[in-house]
């Protein structure tokens, strides 16, 4: 597929994806998503032919003017929605099927522990909720939810839901598959019954050397 026809199709995933969005026109002016994979476009044609400065230099000027970092090394996709933009990360081997959705404040990165293969390859049909850190250079199967906030560091299978740090899948074919444990440690009632059991220790001796 040619690059202008992954552009027009990437117009086309604002206008389907997102209710605000009135018009091509709109979009074209004034979606900073949008104008980041048409940077990304042409950084990676250039990345490809071996003119990796100015690959770099273009990415740089999208991350400037955009607030969205793609390195000009990521394969992407057709039809790709990056809602906002500002925040998103995607590191050099990360690759990005059809029809995918990113949200603000979102990272495909590495663990900095891997060599090669570092970053994710998130498949088709994906959602990417705000803030989601996907790291590693694992699979995020089709059309797959990752939940707000999530730190997903596993492989996910096709059509789950991931929530939860570090993310957990709760839903398969939308079926509830694991209970979340949502229960935060609390110090301050930690710390209470730990004074009342000592109290009631103490009470017991007292009460024993009061029988003497």
């Amino acid at each position: 597929m040619s690059v202008f026809r992954k552009i027009n199709r990437d117009l086309n995933a604002v206008l389907r994806c997102d209710p605000a969005a009135r018009n091509r026109f709109e979009v074209i002016l004034t979606y900073s998503g949008f104008w980041a994979l048409v940077f990304h476009r042409a950084a990676h044609f250039f990345y490809r032919n071996r003119y990796r400065l100015i690959a770099r230099i273009i990415s740089q000027l999208a991350r400037f003017f955009t607030g969205v970092e793609i390195h000009p090394a990521a394969r992407i996709g057709s039809g790709v929605f990056i809602d906002h933009g500002a925040g998103v990360v995607i590191g050099e081997t990360s690759e990005i099927g059809n029809n995918v959705t990113i949200y603000q404040g979102v990272t495909l990165g590495g663990t900095g522990k891997e060599k090669g293969k570092r970053h994710p390859t998130v498949e088709e049909g994906v959602m990417i909720s705000a803030g989601a850190k996907v790291l590693g250079g694992f699979t995020v199967g089709k059309n797959s939810k990752i939940g707000a906030g999530s730190v997903v560091l596993h492989e996910v299978p096709p059509n789950a839901t991931v929530v939860g740090v570090p993310g957990r899948v709760v839903k398969i074919n939308d079926e509830r598959v694991n209970d979340l444990n949502q229960d935060l440690p609390d110090p301050i009632a930690d710390e209470l019954a730990r004074i009342n059991a000592q109290l009631n220790e103490l009470q017991e001796q007292l009460r024993m050397i009061n029988d003497k």
